[in-house]
């Protein structure tokens, strides 16, 4: 009698789902890691969330992550949360266990290791960074434990840069914090991190959209030509994965960042939460950029 293998499921809770690139890195991982699921990108609108985060209590489900708008209205509908995910206040990472949904934020782990797997030390670095969402919340979080000398938070809301100082001021003892509207205010910054969506290809958006005009880009290159460190710009973005963002930086002498290695890491981190077993990092490198490079080459 032949045995019945059940596969089970990981899924992405998003809105919309279809520019994700998490499906097929994560399919190529549990083929070489031998776990028997599938990932699917779940297109979920916001109405609708409570139900899709029951369906994750079925048996099969291993677990999902959370992105663009779910990663703070989700933890309502979870049993638990990981003190990362409570103090960062947004969750990435749902595992299951039992009947009972765990949440957590693999977003912090993964940024942090794509930052100094591309060679920054974020210690000491005078950083700006777009945007006051989830994931500028876990970005504003690991760079304060990573020692940051300061932090510029601008967001086009500025009670909302203002609220994430707030919070920020409780993960530092040392580190200056701003807040802002205006990115010309942080001009002095030599790590410029946008956590935003503005770029991202996908419905309703622009792709050759920046959160920073190319004109700024040159002024703080600039303004930190008699700085040490080679200014950086990191883009969370990573469809399309050369964004304006990066192109303007690279022009104005900046060294560039783009967001495949932070999809990369936090994924990894997900996979190895989901199913106890260590994340096959290259076969998921190589899975990722061969679907990057089917979008460029479409």
């Amino acid at each position: 009698m032949s045995r019945v293998v059940t596969v089970r499921r990981a899924v992405l809770l998003a809105h919309p789902a279809g520019h994700s690139l998490s499906p097929p890195m994560h399919d190529a991982a549990f083929a070489a890691s031998g776990v028997s699921a599938r990932y699917q990108a779940w297109d979920v609108p916001p109405r609708q969330l409570g139900a899709a985060v029951q369906r994750l209590r079925h048996a099969d489900v291993l677990g999902a992550n959370v992105t663009v708008p779910h990663k703070q209205a989700v933890m309502a509908h979870l049993d638990s949360l990981s003190p990362a995910a409570t103090e960062i206040g947004a969750v990435n990472v749902v595992s299951r266990r039992g009947e009972k949904l765990h949440g957590d934020n693999s977003d912090a782990t993964g940024f942090l290791r794509s930052l100094r797997e591309a060679g920054v030390d974020p210690a000491g670095r005078r950083v700006a960074l777009l945007g006051a969402g989830g994931a500028a919340c876990a970005v504003a979080w690991s760079l304060l434990q990573a020692n940051v000398a300061s932090l510029w938070i601008v967001n086009r809301s500025e009670g909302r840069a203002i609220e994430l100082r707030r919070r920020a001021a409780r993960w530092t003892d040392g580190a200056e914090l701003e807040a802002s509207c205006d990115p010309a205010d942080a001009v002095g910054a030599d790590l410029w991190i946008n956590a935003t969506s503005v770029g991202m290809r996908r419905d309703g958006h622009d792709p050759d959209e920046s959160p920073l005009d190319a004109a700024l880009l040159s002024a703080a290159a600039t303004a930190a030509a008699t700085c040490e460190r080679v200014v950086v710009a990191m883009d969370l973005v990573y469809r399309p994965r050369r964004t304006r963002l990066l192109r303007d930086a690279e022009a104005a002498g900046m060294r560039t960042i783009d967001g495949s290695g932070m999809l990369l890491h936090q994924g990894a981190v997900a996979f190895e939460t989901w199913t106890g077993v260590a994340a096959p990092l290259q076969v998921m490198r190589e899975a990722l950029e061969a679907a990057l490079r089917g979008e460029e080459m479409a």
